[in-house]
């Protein structure tokens, strides 16, 4: 483990003061980082809404976003096993969990992942979210990764707590919901970018997070613009090629 970047992800992730703090950009500092420094090859985060029901915000690839939203759609699998219960969830190989999983441990095989491992995003005994780390290969992660992976959520998770504080909101509901709402703006301009460009929708994500911090902007807001009309929005190493990328690991739909 790179324990540089394991310090460095530490202080990216509880320096919320900075001005503009960007709760979605944020988050997926926290999935990318999780994939960089630990055993495993994709990481979705769902956080809970004001009515307690969980919604993708993150995913380090667009097969750990599909695969999310298969668990949300078919109210099934380890993220929503581990917010229900605030306890870690594990299956070291996903062949053997048709049991447990019927409809979801089939989807993760044929996306592409052998394993495992959802981590609560808790403070006490408050749970507002899960972490899921997925392996390509049968394994179980290594219980030093689970701990980094559990000490990367738990801080997040404080984080978040303070932001919320920081600003003096009234709940981390009102948080939340204006993260899950900017993440719906965001899906659009991606999906807008990826068909403007010829380019995969992990690969159009990638260039509207590099043009916001570029310009100092929030990502929800570039995305807005984008959307709308009013910004223009090209890659020179992309917008000559009409060549689309296939994305990797599409899950059916139920």
């Amino acid at each position: 483990m790179d324990g540089e970047l394991l310090s460095a992800t530490f202080v990216e992730l509880t320096d919320t003061l900075v001005a503009g703090f960007d709760v979605i950009d944020f988050l997926h500092v926290l999935t990318d980082r999780s994939v960089q420094l630990l055993d495993v090859s994709a990481a979705g985060l769902l956080l809970a809404d004001p009515r307690g029901e969980l919604r993708v915000v993150a995913a380090s690839s667009e097969a750990a976003r599909l695969l999310e939203l298969f668990q949300l759609q078919n109210d099934q699998g380890p993220c929503l096993d581990c917010f229900r219960t605030g306890r870690p969830v594990a299956a070291a190989d996903l062949a053997a969990e048709a049991g447990r999983w019927p409809r979801f441990a089939p989807a993760a095989r044929q996306a592409g992942f052998g394993a495992v491992q959802a981590l609560p995003m808790r403070l006490r005994e408050q749970v507002i979210g899960a972490l899921n780390l997925f392996r390509a290969s049968p394994g179980a992660l290594a219980p030093a990764d689970v701990r980094v992976g559990q000490a990367l959520a738990d801080v997040a998770t404080i984080s978040l707590l303070h932001e919320r504080s920081m600003r003096h909101s009234d709940t981390l509901n009102e948080q939340l919901q204006s993260a899950l709402n900017s993440r719906v703006i965001i899906e659009q301009a991606k999906g807008k970018l990826a068909e403007r460009l010829g380019v995969g929708t992990d690969q159009a994500f990638s260039l509207l997070r590099d043009r916001a911090r570029t310009s100092n902007r929030r990502l929800s807001d570039l995305a807005r613009a984008f959307v709308d009309g009013t910004e223009p929005l090209t890659s020179p190493a992309t917008g000559s090629s009409r060549q689309r990328r296939p994305d990797a690991g599409q899950v059916p739909a139920s």
